[in-house]
């Protein structure tokens, strides 16, 4: 027999099993919002911006190398300093752009691309001021590079992050320029004493 108790207990466990399952909806509802959060963040990111990324780490890991490279292979002093220095630097500046990249869902490359291979690989048969020629030449020329696409993304970049990262790596790709082009005077590059003159003339972004 249903007596007036159990009409509202049956009620009472209704309401409740309703209230779960909205609170269950709402939670989904949140969990997809977020997931498409997340989704959205990355696509806000424009092809050319995923282009720099994906340079700038290809760049990065070409410094270290060849830094390394000239630390071991190099006659002078400053030569082998500066080599030094695109170690240290472009470690850390590999670090924080992996950081942008993990976030936007961007995938860095983890190895050299057909160019920087060709040039590892040419300096790798030459040794002492033959190649602190060849090494600071091609320094001053990817650095020179470097600086423009850099001032290009902190000037005009779209996404925070990213923008952010070219702004506070420019300074020292500067500084690297100008090392670049003094070290390369000193051991006779070709071209250096131009490739000085105009950086130097290069208004600050």
């Amino acid at each position: 027999m249903i007596t007036l108790s159990n009409l509202r207990n049956i009620g009472l466990g209704l309401a409740m099993a309703g209230l779960c399952s909205l609170g269950a909806v709402a939670q989904s509802n949140t969990n997809n919002s977020n997931s498409t959060n997340a989704m959205g963040t990355a696509k806000h990111m424009t092809a050319s911006e995923r282009m720099f990324i994906r340079k700038a780490a290809e760049g990065g890991k070409a410094e270290v190398e060849l830094g390394k490279l000239a630390q071991e292979k190099a006659a002078s002093p400053e030569v082998k300093q500066f080599g030094e220095r695109m170690v240290n630097d472009h470690s850390k500046a590999n670090d924080q752009l992996k950081e942008v990249a993990q976030k936007e869902g961007v995938t860095l490359p983890t190895k050299l691309d057909a160019k920087d291979a060709a040039t590892k690989a040419r300096l790798e048969k030459l040794s002492g001021e033959a190649f602190d020629r060849a090494y600071m030449k091609d320094m001053v020329a990817d650095h020179k590079t470097d600086v423009a696409e850099f001032e290009r993304e902190a000037r005009s970049g779209s996404d925070p992050d990213l923008k952010a990262f070219a702004q506070k790596t420019l300074p020292t790709l500067r500084e690297h320029l100008r090392m670049a082009s003094d070290a390369a005077a000193k051991v006779g590059a070709a071209s250096a004493a131009s490739t000085k003159a105009s950086s130097s003339t290069n208004p600050s972004s």
